[in-house]
């Protein structure tokens, strides 16, 4: 969106007056992947959109995924990157790599992003926020399968998180579990663990951003984005199958969330500029806004 003159400048910024006065205050929770986080310029400029909001007086809350990554450090070590039902098979030397590229590499990228924008940022590990359990995988014949460490959130530990948001500090959360008991950690896929946190929490918003312009009420047809539907029509997408493939946890974790007091929950694409912005601030969105 470019902006020309002046008074188109001044425009904007009185249709964002009620949003900014509306969520001043509030809290968000954004889960941030998908392949937009391939692209370090864009990365970029969502960290500094997550900037404005907090001096916007809005507590953003960060959680990243990193699956690409992943996948290509495992291959660097030799090791095959294999799904099961969506979740990525993790043995114990997947898991030591997992770890490691989230805690040693993306998570701190995104930390430094944030404080590069003058913003006040730190990395905070799944490990001390999300308890677990392990889960299994269902193959194509739906059969239960061992998928190895990985795991679904059971419980937040929310203390830390709070208490950085007290000092007006984004914190920013790897998708890591302890799993109860071993204490060992799991991999747990990032949209579910930022759903299970803004159950924790019930913020304003939960906002997706990913790699997907929002929900399609045509697949095929990225023009066909519906831009608002609440959550019994979303879940009638996907018994009809309008909704499938890696979107159903997506939109199951979304209405879970809203199930638990979260006010809406937002889906939108990491690849245009400004995403965040424009969907928060602006009456007609950018991507898909589901609703109670």
């Amino acid at each position: 969106m470019i902006l020309s003159t002046p008074t188109a400048k001044a425009a904007a910024l009185t249709e964002a007056l009620p949003y900014l006065q509306k969520f001043r205050g509030q809290t968000f929770v954004i889960k941030m992947g998908g392949s937009a986080m391939e692209n370090p310029e864009l990365v970029k400029e969502v960290m500094r959109d997550i900037v404005f909001l907090e001096v916007a007086g809005i507590n953003p809350i960060v959680v990243h995924g990193g699956g690409k990554a992943i996948s290509a450090a495992m291959e660097k070590s030799g090791l095959e990157a294999q799904f099961i039902g969506g979740f990525r098979v993790t043995s114990p030397e997947a898991i030591e790599i997992v770890e490691q590229t989230l805690s040693n590499e993306l998570n701190p990228s995104l930390v430094n992003m944030l404080n590069e924008h003058e913003g006040k940022a730190k990395g905070l590990s799944g490990r001390k926020v999300f308890q677990a359990q392990r889960i299994q995988g269902k193959n194509e014949e739906g059969q239960l399968v061992d998928i190895g460490r990985v795991g679904e959130c059971v419980n937040c530990l929310t203390q830390e998180i709070e208490d950085f948001l007290s000092q007006e500090i984004v914190p920013v959360i790897s998708p890591l579990g302890n799993e109860i008991g071993t204490h060992k950690a799991l991999n747990i896929n990032a949209d579910l663990a930022a759903a299970a946190l803004a159950k924790s929490l019930a913020p304003a918003k939960l906002i997706y951003i990913s790699d997907v312009p929002g929900l399609l009420s045509d697949p095929s047809n990225p023009e066909s984005l519906i831009q608002s539907i609440n959550r019994q029509d979303a879940e009638n997408l996907i018994v009809d199958g309008t909704i499938s493939g890696g979107m159903i946890p997506k939109i199951t974790s979304a209405i879970d969330a809203l199930n638990a007091g979260v006010q809406k929950a937002h889906f939108i694409d990491g690849r245009i500029p400004h995403t965040l912005l424009l969907e928060i601030f602006t009456k007609s969105g950018i991507g898909t806004e589901v609703t109670l």
